[in-house]
């Protein structure tokens, strides 16, 4: 049993007994320990802290236990999953309704995807083409607060325009995945094929190419060409003869930390041939990419007229308060300082309110009398692993910035930060790739800072 067969398998017996599937973390516990992973591993892959890991898993363990009827531990799961399996097989023999991948099917028509497991089903209108789904890497479909404006422009590029490849870049929290599930939502009918695959362990190109291509020819690996070249123009062939859209999520695994933005991770460098042939040729088809940071060919073939485009995520604005009406925050005339506060992310809102519920009993206004910008262990968490990728001259400029309570002009910079022009241009370019610098005009001059929340982590970390 493969990780993928373990996590549809504990979904199902999970939702069958409890009427709710496993969330992200749970599944990121599970896979990590089937691999053997401790539960620092996970934290870190994870961005949360090893004591939150070990708290759900403990809750988890005991979750399946009781719906196993035997205990399950982090020591025993391979084997009582595996027992699981077996009676299961021999109860059912012939069904592949736990077992085989939903999503790929020899029959004529498109497999069914459980309703609250992906973005919708494929639609039963005859006049519409038949689209072939494969969601199962995909998390589960949560709200959208109002990105009304970007599904727009994103249909428009994708649909109307028939651009090749769409990167959605923001930093982590901001809806970059929920956005890209609902965008799915309503594109859907327009291709043939659908899949969604996660880089979140950083998998070679050649594995993510056997993935793509067993899907979409519905082929066993032995029957797929052996070398990467071969493999990349087996599925350019069939983005030229197929509609197909193809989303990959947390492309930032297979870039490099430590350099400039959007530079590749030794081991993946030649995804760049992958990004770059399906940006640069003529097909049928779309890639999008999700990533805190676009890997450096979309900044060099992204253009308003060419098949490559690029969006970066901000803030939801006053939209998000909905994620308080839903934490059941009190005290809605504060809520907006709330939101400027956090920049509109709906992460950091959502880890913020959770501690307003639990500290303050929801009362924002309460809260705001400490005129203090609270991050917590959670939300710092979430920022970590952005600022710790880091190149040394990245960190030295977002340290220098983070000591001005107000933006600053490049000259102010060039005299403070003992840097070169070059040097200095660089580093604010990769530094807005990655949304962590705040640019504005006033009297003609382009100022920059950071936002109060990662200014509040530069200072109480050790950065610099």
């Amino acid at each position: 049993m493969d990780v993928k067969e373990l996590l549809k398998l504990a979904d199902n017996l999970v939702l069958a007994k409890t009427g709710e599937h496993l969330d992200d973390l749970q599944e990121a516990i599970l896979a990590g320990v089937w691999e053997g992973q401790k539960y620092s591993q996970i934290a870190e892959a994870s961005y949360c802290s090893e004591g939150h890991v070990r708290n759900i898993a403990s809750k988890l363990w005991k979750r399946l236990s009781n719906v196993l009827g035997e205990e399950v531990t982090q020591s025993n799961l391979r084997s009582t999953i595996e027992r699981q399996q077996v009676f299961i097989v021999s109860q059912n023999f012939g069904n592949d309704f736990v077992f085989c991948n939903v999503n790929v099917s020899t029959d004529s028509q498109p497999p069914e995807v459980p309703k609250d497991r992906s973005p919708s089903t494929p639609t039963s209108d005859t006049s519409q083409p038949q689209t072939r789904l494969d969601l199962t890497d995909a998390p589960h479909i949560s709200s959208l607060c109002d990105r009304t404006s970007e599904l727009a422009t994103l249909e428009k590029w994708i649909v109307q325009e028939k651009c090749n490849l769409a990167a959605i870049s923001g930093l982590s929290g901001i809806g970059k995945t929920a956005l890209s599930l609902h965008l799915i939502q309503k594109i859907q009918h327009n291709f043939e094929y659908v899949i969604w695959r996660s880089l979140r362990h950083s998998p070679p190109l050649e594995t993510t190419l056997k993935n793509l291509l067993e899907f979409l020819l519905n082929k066993p690996e032995i029957e797929l060409p052996r070398s990467i070249p071969d493999r990349l123009s087996l599925l350019m062939e069939y983005l030229r003869k197929n509609r197909c859209l193809i989303i990959l999520d947390d492309v930032q695994t297979i870039l490099s930390s430590g350099q400039l933005a959007g530079n590749y991770r030794p081991e993946c460098e030649n995804y760049s041939i992958l990004f770059r042939q399906i940006g640069e040729t003529t097909h049928n088809s779309c890639l999008i990419l999700n990533s805190w940071e676009p890997p450096r060919e979309i900044t060099a073939l992204k253009g308003e007229n060419l098949p490559v485009r690029s969006l970066q995520l901000k803030g939801i604005g006053t939209a998000a308060a909905e994620i308080f009406r839903q934490k059941k925050l009190l005290n809605p005339e504060t809520w907006e300082n709330l939101i400027n506060a956090y920049e509109g992310n709906p992460l950091w809102l959502k880890i913020v309110a959770t501690t307003i519920q639990e500290i303050f009993r929801g009362r924002v206004a309460e809260f705001l009398k400490y005129d203090m910008l609270f991050l917590g262990e959670e939300l710092a968490a979430t920022l970590h692993p952005q600022i710790n990728r880091l190149s040394e001259l990245e960190k030295n400029l977002i340290c220098r910035l983070s000591r001005e309570a107000n933006s600053v002009s490049i000259e102010q910079l060039l005299q403070d930060a003992d840097l070169s022009p070059s040097e200095l241009f660089n580093g604010l370019q990769s530094l807005g790739r990655r949304s962590l610098v705040e640019i504005e005009e006033q009297e003609n001059k382009t100022l920059f800072g950071v936002c109060p929340v990662v200014r509040q982590y530069v200072i109480s970390n050790p950065v610099c």
